[in-house]
């Protein structure tokens, strides 16, 4: 993994060929999270976890404003909130919020956070972390690569830049504070 921290310093600091360098050191690790974030669509999805590997991809590399990252673990997360947001992006496309009026429980206490989610609830859940970002970002940020990149505690803690006991007092106040925000108090 050395090779992509070489990759990422040589992008910022303008290589034009770096980026062609750096889709083939990285692509099986976004394709693992992109299924793991395209096995939680409902069914009919038209998005290929393919096609939100190249478009997480593209918004990552492809733009003139790119920002430069400190490390391997600093560009997973990236990739991370990019599929996130291509995935919401989607969601919202296609127009089936529902603010609400068929609500679903979406189980925040099992290590096992991922669940199939249809685009509103992923909407309302996406709300939710956003509001908790504004009480706590580094809650926010860990709740954001256990539910949408489908890591570990651990590796969340890792790829944060936070102590195992820190990610996991995170976790566990952003499991209560979510669980009043969706379900009331």
């Amino acid at each position: 993994m050395q090779n992509v921290t070489r990759v990422l310093e040589a992008i910022e600091q303008g290589d034009a060929h770096a980026a062609e360098q750096l889709l083939p050191l990285v692509y099986d690790e976004l394709r693992k999270l992109a299924g793991q974030k395209m096995a939680q669509e409902s069914a009919g999805q038209t998005l290929q976890a393919t096609a939100l590997v190249h478009e997480a991809y593209i918004r990552l590399i492809g733009g003139a404003d790119q920002p430069g990252w400190d490390n391997r673990g600093h560009f997973f997360a990236a990739a991370a909130e990019a599929m996130r947001r291509i995935l919401i992006d989607n969601a919202r496309r296609k127009g089936r919020v529902k603010r609400g009026d068929s609500r679903k429980r979406v189980d925040l206490d099992d290590a096992d956070l991922i669940s199939v989610a249809a685009p509103d609830e992923l909407l309302l859940i996406d709300e939710a972390i956003a509001r908790l970002a504004l009480e706590d970002a580094r809650a926010a940020q860990l709740v954001r690569l256990r539910y949408f990149a489908g890591l570990s505690v651990e590796d969340a803690a890792e790829m944060s830049g936070l102590s195992r006991s820190t990610a996991y007092e995170h976790w566990s106040y952003a499991r209560a504070w979510l669980h009043a925000e969706l379900y009331g108090r």
